[in-house]
């Protein structure tokens, strides 16, 4: 019995002895949000080393590591940090403006961007490469780079093609800058040229998103590989059983956009509106709404944007390029103000079909240079905030910013959840989100690549380019 006795003794002291590992952050007691089933699960422990999470678990973790940098996530959810799903960086004369906006969406827990394309192509990827090598601070960005569109676009910055050579020239250069996805819109290409581009691009392995040329159907992009359309307005298409008649009418030119909403909007057919949705779903095509941009120019008279507070935060060049919308519905009659409302709800109110059908949503905003009063970093979580009011759960909005956003690039192993060897960009709530989307907003702490930014750093990191701001808008 002695010999025993003696033997646990040993056992039970060799144990705890045993030298913990030292791990970057150590996340106690914080109830983790799993979005792929809804479960929140209460008093876990999350192990973090270099940039990704190490462990998950309960208190015995704490018999295997130990960290200086130990976070009480007591009476507070973690949950991966936002995807916002569809940004612009853009302005040639004001690429700091830009810059700032790094740190800003990091502020507002968005740890991750989807670049739809802009002017400063370069510079984005420049700052992509660095915060990829740990070179810089900010959210990590995805992006197509300059994107693809017809002879003398209106956008600066395209990569402008009007035959099949050029394209193969502009993808190949695209594959040179190594970018994210490819992003075609239907400002001046000629529909045939727009179908062959979504082709080659999907065929050399890209995610593929853009805008839908008014000659074309949804059908047709998507049987030639696009993986989004880019604003849910382009689905009112599909509303109709005259969708080919309408797209011929407005390649032939013998209809105008407004006969083609008019007749859109006569012959609204819900049922099959789903049936064509599905078929969508079965061909891989899925949806980027950006109801908050669409939002906010029906709503423009109304809402009283101009005096939020986060246009502090912005430089003063960027909030100049909202004006050119602002002034380019100076002189609308209140029948047209009436018009805008009433098509952005019924737009809006497609959410529900899109839901049932089964069609995979990426919660993004459109926010950036231009967009009028689509702001960077707050935009996602108001983006979430109509996605529920428009017929989501909150989980669903969630979903659809931080596991589709990485699905889109092939990157569900590495982000979407938080779990052992998944990578540690998160965010720690002191609400629940679950139980109310505007949750999202109660930010205690951000981190990014396994960096720790509390709420302290956040709100200095915000100080920081208020008094940028402020000092930019004096010269």
């Amino acid at each position: 019995m002695k010999k025993l006795l003696y033997i646990c003794f040993a056992a039970f002291l060799l144990s705890s002895c045993q030298k913990k590992e030292t791990v970057d952050i150590l996340i106690s007691d914080v109830s983790v949000i799993n979005l792929t089933d809804g479960k929140v699960i209460p008093n876990q422990y999350v192990a973090i080393k270099g940039n990704s999470i190490l462990d998950v678990g309960d208190a015995s973790l704490l018999e295997i590591f130990q960290s200086n940098s130990e976070v009480d996530g007591k009476g507070k959810f973690l949950m991966p940090g936002l995807w916002d799903n569809h940004v612009h960086f853009g302005g040639a004369e004001y690429i700091d403006e830009n810059e700032q906006l790094l740190p800003l969406y990091l502020a507002f827990g968005v740890t991750t961007v989807r670049d739809a394309a802009g002017d400063i192509s370069l510079e984005v990827l420049k700052w992509r490469d660095e915060i990829n090598s740990g070179k810089r601070l900010g959210p990590k960005i995805l992006t197509s780079g300059p994107k693809l569109e017809g002879i003398e676009s209106i956008w600066p910055g395209d990569l402008e093609i009007g035959t099949k050579e050029e394209l193969e020239l502009s993808l190949d250069s695209l594959e040179k800058l190594k970018v994210d996805f490819i992003k075609i819109t239907d400002n001046t290409l000629k529909p045939e040229l727009f179908l062959e581009a979504v082709k080659r691009a999907h065929e050399r392995g890209w995610s593929v998103s853009g805008h839908i040329p008014a000659a074309l159907t949804i059908d047709q992009v998507s049987v030639a590989g696009q993986k989004t359309v880019e604003h849910l307005s382009y689905l009112m298409r599909m509303t109709t059983p005259m969708e080919e008649e309408i797209s011929a009418g407005r390649g032939n030119g013998t209809m105008t956009a407004a006969e083609a909403s008019q007749l859109q909007a006569e012959t609204r057919d819900d049922s099959l509106t789903l049936v064509k949705f599905k078929k969508l779903v079965a061909q891989g095509t899925g949806v980027v709404p950006t109801l908050l941009i669409s939002s906010n120019i029906a709503y423009l008279e109304e809402d009283n944007f101009k005096e939020d507070t986060i246009l502090n935060y912005l430089g003063p060049k960027l909030k100049e390029s909202y004006q050119w919308r602002i002034q380019r519905m100076a002189n609308d009659t209140p029948e047209d103000k009436e018009n805008r409302k009433k098509s952005f709800e019924a737009t809006a109110n497609l959410i529900p079909l899109v839901k049932e059908s089964g069609m995979k949503i990426y919660a993004g905003t459109d926010a950036g240079y231009l967009n009028t009063y689509d702001f960077p970093g707050l935009a996602i979580h108001l983006e979430l905030q109509k996605l529920v009011k428009y017929g989501l759960t909150p989980r669903e909005a969630l979903k659809a910013s931080v596991i589709n956003g990485p699905e889109y690039f092939g990157l569900e192993k590495e982000y979407g959840s938080v779990d052992k060897g998944k990578r540690a960009n998160l965010v720690l709530l002191n609400e629940n989100p679950l139980d109310h989307i505007e949750a999202t907003l109660s930010i205690q702490d951000v981190i990014i690549d396994g960096q720790l930014l509390d709420r302290q750093k956040l709100n200095q990191m915000l100080s920081d380019i208020k008094n940028w701001v402020a000092e930019k808008e004096k010269q």
